[in-house]
């Protein structure tokens, strides 16, 4: 093998003896290859570093990001208990008017009202150590399924309610609660002696004597189903109020309605006269309910 040398001369300025290096050519090879390797590790060492401070710096984001969220977390608890009072009183709220509305199911009965006092078999997910993030997440999940089938069982409840109230509304603005006339009651409802034959009759209304052409009001909202003149009745007005009641307005004088056209309560029927068969100026005020004749004072207040 042939071993070749390389010589280094160092010339310094000053007059002195120059000095000579002999390297064999293996040992240049031998320290090239070092000096690379020295090159290459120290990149690999500032490579390593700065991907060490760079994690370091990932980590402390990371860290931070983790308090932030689990104080969001705890927020976010604190926000769902709170909705889970909120949805107690509104239980409480929606059984009262349910008591008050006097409209309660089996499973109105069964809910507590006004019961104070804590419950220890159920904590709130507010109270859950800060370190305990999985049971804190569950209780979250939990109780957010929770409050979502109470918020449809209040919904459902609110609805159910409502719907009950607007019949109630109907009902009321459909009862005949107001006297069509003011004037003074001269028969009442029930048997009386006939003022045109002897003997006992089924007097089916109330007689309200008045002055002649004094206005004659409607007790209650209703469809008008008959505008027309009879024998007997002489100018008469009926209403269907819905719910099954029906009124009756006989011997008027004039009539201020059409047949088939929706009223309020208030507005003018017609005009108290004295048409028919009739003994003097009144208003013969009758109420049916489903077809049957029922006294007006039941009505009246």
């Amino acid at each position: 093998m042939s071993n070749n040398f390389f010589t280094l001369m160092i010339i310094p300025r000053r007059k002195s003896a120059v000095t000579k290096l002999s390297l064999s050519s293996n040992l240049i090879r031998g320290l090239l290859i070092v000096f690379i390797l020295a090159v290459l590790l120290t990149l690999y060492m500032v490579y390593d570093y700065a991907s060490i401070k760079r994690d370091k710096a990932e980590l402390a984001r990371l860290r931070t990001k983790t308090v932030e969220q689990s104080q969001q977390l705890q927020e976010l608890a604190l926000k769902i208990d709170e909705f889970a009072d909120r949805m107690e009183e509104f239980n409480q709220f929606d059984k009262k008017l349910r008591i008050l509305a006097n409209y309660q199911i089996a499973r109105d009965k069964k809910m507590l009202l006004g019961i104070g006092g804590s419950n220890n078999a159920q904590i709130k997910i507010k109270d859950l150590p800060d370190q305990d993030q999985v049971n804190l997440i569950s209780g979250m999940r939990k109780s957010i399924s929770q409050l979502n089938e109470d918020a449809n069982l209040r919904e459902k409840s609110f609805t159910e309610l409502l719907k009950f109230l607007r019949e109630q509304k109907s009902l009321l603005a459909a009862t005949p609660s107001v006297w069509p006339v003011k004037g003074w009651v001269t028969s009442e409802f029930g048997s009386r002696e006939s003022p045109f034959s002897s003997g006992v009759e089924l007097h089916k209304g109330l007689d309200i004597a008045t002055r002649m052409g004094k206005e004659i009001i409607a007790p209650a909202d209703g469809f008008v189903v008959e505008v027309a003149h009879h024998a007997e009745d002489g100018n008469m007005i009926k209403i269907d109020h819905g719910h099954g009641i029906i009124t009756s307005y006989c011997h008027l004088s004039k009539t201020a309605t059409k047949q088939g056209i929706r009223i309020k309560r208030g507005d003018l029927l017609g005009y108290v006269g004295d048409t028919g068969r009739s003994t003097g100026y009144h208003l013969h005020y009758a109420v049916y309910l489903n077809k049957i004749p029922v006294n007006p004072r039941r009505y009246l207040r």
